[in-house]
């Protein structure tokens, strides 16, 4: 089953420290065939909405950035535990903050 792990972003400056855990973690996992894709996102962003037959494109960044997501882990996992063990695991590298976990369906 594959699953989404996004995060929103904090105010803590990431250090060395950080660099190398998310490092490692990040080689363990490619290794392991979990990690599918991983990257940050930019603050800004485009938001595209629908009414009817208007389509509307407005630029970011947008009031609410602290709940934007400001990156995201697709990973590749038997079960929705193993899923929420590896965003415990990535939480305790990074400290506090809120991540989300999602099943993805699809081919």
């Amino acid at each position: 089953m594959r699953y989404l792990m996004t995060t929103k972003p904090s105010d803590t400056a990431p250090d060395e420290k950080l660099y190398a855990e998310m490092g490692r973690f990040i080689e363990e996992l490619t290794a392991a065939g979990v990690l599918l894709a991983t990257g940050g996102l930019e603050p800004g962003g485009v938001r595209v909405t629908s009414a009817g037959d208007e389509i509307t494109v407005t630029d970011g960044p947008f009031a609410e950035a602290k709940e934007a997501v400001a990156g995201f882990a697709l990973i590749e996992v038997r079960s929705q535990e193993e899923a929420i063990e590896l965003a415990r695991r990535f939480r305790r590298i990074v400290g506090d903050g809120e991540s989300v976990v999602q099943q993805v369906f699809g081919p």
